[in-house]
């Protein structure tokens, strides 16, 4: 008698480690994407540079943050693990063969590939040996009235360590030779360029050429007159990325003040990683070596600029829009106006917003209608990234100072925010909002606004949920839905939430609203385990994922499962992906695909079939541990049958997508979707502005 799919599904071991990519060298495959967007010639130069740069920044935070995670379970012995069991060791040998090749390429990129073309363009970075003597004297000027001024070298000696050196900041090993005033004999000094120094200096220009030179190169061509009556041998730049993960213990009485003194530290965490120009000595290199008590594979030599990052600027630098990409005009979302009193239309029908293609303004002009309207009693909102200057805390700051009882869960763990976080929570004290920090050792990470107004002797909630940060300058580089509600089955979950954020109450019962850490994970594998059954009976099913990250195993088991029975599994995964598709008899029916392009891809939908009738949901979660199990997130369904339709296509829009769509292998490699002569090309990006904005050439 035949095997069932059911009895198959059961049967098969899908926990095998084979079975799994590491999560960190799938990381290191995203940024190997970003970085093939920098050589595509179908993309603007100066946007290439940019993605360049990109790929260096994800790079860093990548060591600062997971190197130096697997390095400390290395070191205390906590156990690494993950599911497909390789050793802590291993991986992080791994990571450096991975990490090698990236960096070498990024440099091969920079030098062969970039380089040339903006040259072409009449854009240089000039080398020492390429300077005019016009242009020497010009920058040996510069040297002597701006840098020289503000460096400090630091000679090594018995009576002056080795100094401290700053997270990822621009230093020079100097080795140096005769006598000082004093009678020393000169060997090693390090000399510090300060962070108020511009990494990327513009030269004058009486052409139309833009010529530029780093920092680096003026203190390598000048370092000599640090060091007057002494003789310069060698000047080698070098760079060190330490840990940036923040700890604080759950029994801490003061979150604020215990996070301010961790950020103060972390300038200075356990290094992870040495860059060093490719020519320095090896004695200088195993002298670093041993200075951050590093090791040979914690060492990357580089042919350039130790920071490529810095070339970021060069963007808002160069005034050339026929370098970049077009600019466009994102479009209010029907049925709202500029002049849209948005209360009135929320209370007709919820409205779905689609960034950066849809205008992030409705969200800013909601939380300032809210603020400035006398019927609004109450605003209770989540913060996680904000930004310097924002709008949105300016129309909390004037509501609470109007009188309105103001209410603000702000995520001060919000990593390499927390210092920003802390800034605008004092600043809503002082105006006479109330602050709390969520949860200790869970993160709030769920983006919710809640505005209580009285109409009619009745008090009316009004919601938005996003899957994004209510932050307006990412509003206009991610890709993210939000929302705009006043449904009671919504509303009423969502004040559940709050109290359990800002007081004691015990897990909600929510009717709509789905919630980590409680009932999101629990759901979402419901509802595979009922595709998987549906497949099972020979019915359709159907899953379609969007988020940023996969990588929690038992899920991932899940989707085998439902593979295995038949149903049919597309995932849109920006980022680490763990799950292998296309595994024989196992991951048949599952496509994993990667959308890498202008936007950055941050919108979390899942979809299941549901027996045809469908069930949809828009999340602040991607599916990983940390999200499900250590987070505070929401996923609000979608009802309304316009909007899910509209989300449905746009979904299908991404699946469809054959020119920036990245398909993961089997083997962990990721290969371009091509396309053929008879197939139209489709970019989803590019066909979600046509439709939502306005272009300009």
């Amino acid at each position: 008698m035949p095997t069932s799919k059911d009895e198959t599904a059961t049967t098969i071991d899908v926990s095998q480690p084979e079975l799994f990519i590491n999560r960190e060298l799938s990381q290191l495959k995203f940024n190997e994407r970003v970085l093939e967007q920098a050589k595509d010639t179908n993309t603007p130069l100066l946007e290439r540079l940019k993605f360049l740069c990109i790929s260096c920044s994800n790079l860093d935070e990548f060591f600062e943050i997971r190197v130096l995670g697997i390095k400390q379970h290395i070191e205390f012995s906590t156990g690494y693990t993950s599911a497909d069991q390789k050793p802590a060791k291993q991986v992080l040998r791994e990571v450096h063969e991975s990490a090698t090749i990236l960096v070498e390429e990024q440099y091969r990129v920079f030098n062969e590939v970039i380089l040339p073309a903006l040259a072409e363009e009449n854009v240089h970075f000039l080398a020492r040996e390429k300077w005019t003597k016009s242009q020497r004297d010009w920058i040996q000027n510069y040297f002597t009235s701006q840098v020289e001024p503000v460096l400090s070298p630091l000679g090594i000696d018995p009576g002056h360590p080795f100094p401290r050196i700053l997270n990822k900041s621009l230093n020079f090993i100097v080795e140096v030779g005769g006598s000082d005033a004093f009678g020393r004999s000169g060997r090693l000094a390090i000399v510090q360029a300060p962070r108020s120094l511009p990494r990327l200096i513009q030269l004058p220009s009486n052409d139309n050429s833009e010529n530029f030179v780093f920092l680096s190169s003026i203190i390598h061509e000048f370092v000599h007159d640090l060091f007057e009556g002494l003789q310069v041998h060698g000047c080698y730049q070098f760079r060190v990325t330490r840990n940036s993960d923040l700890y604080v213990d759950d029994e801490i009485d003061n979150l604020p003040l215990a996070l301010e003194g961790e950020i103060a530290s972390r300038r200075y965490g356990a290094a992870a990683r040495l860059e060093t120009y490719r020519n320095t000595p090896d004695h200088l290199v195993e002298y670093l070596l041993h200075q951050f008590e590093l090791d040979e594979i914690d060492l990357y030599k580089v042919n350039g600029p130790v920071n490529l990052n810095r070339l970021l600027n060069t963007y808002d630098l160069i005034d050339r829009p026929d370098l970049k990409y077009s600019g466009f005009k994102p479009l209010l979302p029907d049925p709202i106006t500029s002049d849209s009193n948005l209360f009135k239309v929320i209370s007709k029908q919820d409205v779905l917003m689609h960034h950066p293609y849809q205008s992030f303004a409705p969200v800013l002009n909601f939380i300032h209608q809210a603020a400035k309207d006398p019927k609004v009693l109450a605003i209770k909102q989540t913060l996680y990234r904000t930004g310097a200057k924002s709008r949105i805390v300016d129309a909390l700051v004037m509501a609470a100072t109007s009188g309105k009882e103001v209410t603000v869960v702000i995520e001060l763990m919000a990593r390499f925010d927390e210092a920003a976080n802390i800034a605008l929570a004092n600043r809503l004290q002082k105006a006479g909002a109330h602050v709390v920090y969520g949860i200790v050792g869970i993160k709030t990470h769920a983006k919710m606004i809640l505005v209580i107004r009285r109409e009619n002797d009745q008090l009316v909630r009004y919601a938005h949920l996003g899957t994004g940060n209510y932050h307006q300058s990412t509003a206009k580089l991610y890709t993210d839905y939000g929302m705009f509600t006043c449904e009671p089955e919504i509303t009423t979950d969502l004040h559940e939430i709050f109290l359990q954020l800002t007081s004691f109450t015990k897990i909600p019962r929510l009717n709509n609203v789905l919630q980590a850490p409680f009932t999101l994970y629990k759901t979402i594998i419901e509802y595979i385990e009922k595709e998987t059954k549906r497949a099972t009976q020979h019915r359709k099913a159907k899953i379609i994922v969007r988020v940023n990250s996969l990588t929690e195993p038992q899920l991932i088991q899940a989707f085998y499962r439902a593979s295995i029975a038949g149903v049919e599994i597309k995932l849109i995964v920006r980022g680490p992906c763990c799950l292998k598709p296309g595994v024989k008899g196992i991951s048949d029916n599952i496509e994993v695909r990667s959308i890498v392009g202008r936007f950055l891809e941050h919108s979390r939908v899942f979809y299941f079939y549901n027996g045809g009738r469908s069930k949809l949901y828009c999340s602040s979660a991607d599916w990983m541990d940390r999200n499900f199990f250590r987070r505070v997130e929401t996923a609000w369904p979608i009802e309304d049958r316009v909007i899910k339709k509209c989300v449905l296509s746009e979904l299908e829009l991404y699946i469809k997508d054959n020119q920036n769509a990245w398909m993961l292998q089997p083997d962990g490699e990721y290969v371009r979707k091509k396309t053929k002569n008879k197939d139209k090309k489709v970019t989803a990006q590019l066909e979600l502005l046509k439709k939502y904005s306005k272009t300009r050439a």
